[in-house]
């Protein structure tokens, strides 16, 4: 009895600090759009039966990473019934990328889940659109939802674009590949929409399986209207048209511009009317055929960290308002899936081996290159707390500081499923998201482990 008022006392004692620290992570990469907060205090060591506060089983396995506003987590996933239809007939590749434990995906619905950050439980949960399917690591729910505190967005793979307001009321709803075309990307539509303003940001970047051209959109958050929509003009080739990645926001030229990395360039866009400002190439050197984009930029400092599929990743300083961007350095090890993250002083890249770097961010001068765990990553490093957290497919979380000096200060173990998701921080929590949980984490919080 003592334990359960202790863990009753916990759980309302972060439930008031979320209410009233005003840390939130409203999009993919956060309050700052580039992976960084300012949140202390940050637990550096977990298992399953230390440091978690609650754990919420979720339906099925989702590389999307959820979205925390105050008291309430938004976060896609699959149903749970049902076995997953793959869009890859190669059966053996299929099997290849499913969970190994935990929860599979069922085929049925896309769904919008709601849940009290206080505890985990579900508030309330939408259905987004009819069918799953898998493509590769990922599956129809890949895209990560946004939210202002007031609305919050979903798009999935299949193109269907929902607004919900806080207690789930739908506002309005759309399908972008009715309105504009079938998505011809190879391994399913999985970028992020971008909210900035009024508006959400929708990049759709593709050409290995169309004609069709690549197009960046621009839809009015309040009532789904197309408030622009311009084509984004490439002579990329085969596969390398394709991007997964999600456009973030640059000011270094003295007003807010959209840049967006892709298709051998990247390019800064008017948010206004959606005009292309400029573009640089370099994407890929070699114009080779597979070079499709996963890793998003990163913006940091007025500086903007372009990736590609690994070789290579451009570094664009600025160059005096009203100027485009100017290639600063480059580097022939950058990510091919994760995205990277940066303080200002430095940038940390942990790429998809698990291989730590570290560069100047306004030289390139490499400080370290050290191995930190095991298995795969494919989810983005987060930054806060003067250290770095990043999530490998296996379930582990590595920690990291951040500091031009490697020190690896942990390796967490959750429950060894299938970990696509990037770390969330906010109100003093770190969020992992497992194939088969939502994990919350604090310093000193006792378990809450209820059964599925």
């Amino acid at each position: 009895m003592r334990n359960v008022i202790s863990i009753s006392l916990l759980v309302f004692f972060l439930g008031a600090r979320i209410a009233s620290a005003g840390e939130n992570w409203p999009q993919w990469r956060g309050p700052e759009g580039n992976g960084t907060t300012d949140a202390e205090g940050l637990a550096v060591t977990w298992s399953e039966t230390e440091n978690i506060v609650w754990r919420a089983w979720l339906p099925g396995w989702s590389g999307a990473t959820p979205v925390v506003w105050d008291d309430r987590i938004f976060a896609h996933s699959p149903d749970a019934g049902g076995a997953q239809t793959s869009a890859n007939p190669r059966e053996g590749y299929r099997k290849m990328f499913q969970p190994v434990g935990g929860r599979g995906a069922g085929s049925k619905w896309s769904l919008l889940l709601c849940l009290n950050a206080a505890d985990g439980k579900a508030l309330w949960t939408r259905q987004l659109d009819e069918g799953n399917q898998l493509s590769g690591k990922q599956n129809l729910t890949s895209p990560s939802p946004a939210t202002d505190g007031e609305h919050v967005w979903s798009m999935t793979g299949s193109g269907e674009l929902v607004c919900f307001d806080l207690d789930g009321a739908e506002v309005w709803r759309r399908n972008i590949q009715e309105d504009y075309g079938k998505f011809g990307i190879n391994w399913g539509y999985a970028a992020s929409p971008l909210l900035y303003r009024d508006r959400l940001i929708v990049p759709v970047l593709h050409g290995f399986k169309t004609n069709d051209p690549s197009y960046v959109l621009a839809v009015d958050k309040l009532t789904g209207e197309t408030l622009w929509k311009t084509e984004r003009v490439t002579t990329a080739v085969a596969e390398s048209p394709d991007a997964y990645s999600t456009p973030q926001i640059w000011n270094g030229a003295g007003t807010d511009q959209i840049i967006i990395n892709g298709a051998d360039v990247v390019t800064g866009h008017d948010p206004a009317g959606g005009a292309e400002l400029w573009r640089i190439g370099g994407l890929n050197p070699g114009k080779g055929k597979n070079y499709r984009v996963v890793a998003s930029p990163v913006i940091s400092a007025g500086m903007i960290f372009a990736p590609s599929r690994r070789n290579p990743l451009l570094a664009l300083a600025p160059a005096g308002e009203g100027n485009p961007p100017t290639l600063a350095w480059n580097t022939k090890r950058g990510p091919d899936v994760p995205t990277p993250v940066s303080d200002g002083k430095y940038l940390y890249i942990i790429d998809d081996r698990g291989v730590a770097w570290c560069h100047d961010a306004k030289t390139g001068e490499l400080k370290y290159k050290e191995r930190t765990a095991t298995g795969t990553f494919s989810g983005s490093a987060v930054l806060a707390d003067s250290k770095i957290y990043a999530n490998a497919e296996n379930g582990q979380t590595i920690v990291l500081a951040a500091s031009p000096e490697f020190e690896l200060l942990a390796i967490n173990q959750l429950d060894d499923d299938y970990t696509l998701a990037s770390p969330v921080i906010a109100g003093g929590r770190i969020y992992v998201r497992t194939s088969a949980a939502l994990y919350c984490i604090a310093d000193a919080a006792g378990p809450e482990n209820e059964s599925p």
